[in-house]
């Protein structure tokens, strides 16, 4: 039997799955940063931002996150939960601008039993979908295929974000 490897994933596979000890998720510490670039952040409002997933389960996948660490959705303002949705809009939108997908996944996961990796602070994932994105690679290898690097999509993203903005 062939080996097929995603080095890429050991980081995420080892990396702490718990806050960090100041209590703060990986997306609270994203979102408290000024490095966009780096954490792939595409674009920002005033309770929420959207950046783009590092360990993605499609290429483009970005994940919508209020600033505010929460896990569950009765805990959201009204004004949050309002520019939530439209950012997860104004995302998808720009997603099929710049990768024209077939389709799309958008929805939440609440709670570990749910497949929620960071439940501590909620956020909703859209994921772009083509005819025949999942093939024998995603299948039987368990290993995904990305036909382009996280900046290269990063960069699209975050210019047709500022487009619609304007």
């Amino acid at each position: 039997m062939d080996n097929l490897h995603a080095p890429w994933r050991i980081e995420y596979i080892l990396a702490p799955k718990d806050p960090s000890p100041e209590g703060q998720s990986i997306f609270t510490q994203i979102g408290q940063s000024n490095e966009d670039e780096k954490n792939y952040v595409i674009a920002r409002e005033k309770s929420c931002y959207a950046v783009l997933n590092t360990y993605p389960y499609n290429c483009g996948h970005v994940m919508v996150i209020p600033y505010r660490q929460i896990a569950d959705l009765p805990e959201l303002t009204e004004p949050e939960m309002l520019e939530l949705m439209l950012l997860t809009r104004r995302v998808q939108q720009a997603i099929r601008k710049t990768m024209n997908p077939t389709g799309f996944n958008i929805g939440l996961n609440l709670g570990k039993v749910a497949g929620a990796g960071i439940v501590e602070h909620l956020h909703f994932h859209i994921v772009p979908r083509w005819d025949g994105d999942t093939n024998f690679m995603a299948v039987i290898g368990n290993t995904g295929v990305l036909p382009e690097a996280l900046t290269e999509v990063a960069a699209k993203l975050r210019r047709a974000m500022q487009d619609s903005a304007a």
